[in-house]
């Protein structure tokens, strides 16, 4: 999952359906400023290619990125030459420093295979902040609100290349199987390439009981952008890494 191939081309997929990163920064940015008007460092936890991390570099003076995937820090890496971006396991990352806001959007806690490694990554983020730091978190669906076999498409249009997408998620227990097929064109040639992804579905109330865990009060926005709905908590208590300013 989130090889080169895939890297490269999804972005222009999603955009093309309509998402937009700059519109979910900015809302979060809101979101983060009126919970923390003095925020003045944030933190992005699976920060992918750095499309979020873009527009929340021009709302905090100092922002940084977390992300596994070498395909994706790769493309954040060249997108944000002056940010500093951490190879890194949002499960146990320990970076030294302390934000007033950590992000963890596009549903990426939900590639986790398991509620205790998203309650560690949940305790892991909320460590990274400063007391009163707010942490925005984004979930995939619900269990009670996922659609078994749910097929989407996707056909994208841009100077030189053209992209089409085929997805189908499929339930297994309370795991999404989501199956895609990708074919790019462009004077290259025409190649493709398939990917199966596995995203776990918590429940909202594991998503609370993690926040309560990690020293953080949780509220839920129902819908949001995305409609899957937005986690923003406050960190009230418990320990946290030294800040190193």
């Amino acid at each position: 999952m989130f090889g080169p191939e895939h890297a490269e081309v999804y972005e222009a997929a999603y955009r093309g359906r309509g998402k937009s990163w700059h519109d979910e920064a900015t809302d979060v940015a809101d979101r983060i400023l009126a919970a923390r008007p003095d925020a003045v460092r944030l933190l992005d936890v699976g920060c992918g290619t750095g499309a979020h991390l873009e527009t929340f570099a021009a709302r905090f003076p100092h922002v940084e990125g977390l992300e596994l995937a070498p395909a994706m820090l790769a493309l954040a890496r060249h997108r944000l030459p002056g940010v500093r971006l951490h190879a890194g396991d949002m499960r146990a990352f320990d970076l030294g420093v302390t934000f007033d806001a950590v992000t963890c959007l596009f549903t990426a806690v939900n590639f986790l295979g398991t509620v205790a490694e998203m309650r560690a990554a949940v305790a892991a983020m909320s460590a990274h902040l400063a007391p009163g730091g707010v942490l925005v978190l984004e979930p995939w669906w619900f269990p009670e609100r996922f659609i078994d076999g749910y097929v989407g498409g996707d056909l994208v249009r841009e100077e030189g290349r053209t992209v089409a997408r085929v997805s189908r998620s499929t339930r297994q227990g309370r795991v999404t199987r989501m199956e895609e097929r990708w074919l790019v064109g462009d004077a290259a040639g025409i190649r493709e390439f398939s990917q199966v992804g596995l995203l776990t579905m918590f429940t909202r109330e594991e998503y609370d009981s993690a926040f309560a865990a990690a020293g953080c009060e949780s509220a839920y926005v129902e819908g949001w952008l995305t409609g899957r709905g937005l986690f923003v908590a406050t960190r009230t208590g418990g320990s946290a890494t030294p800040s190193k300013g």
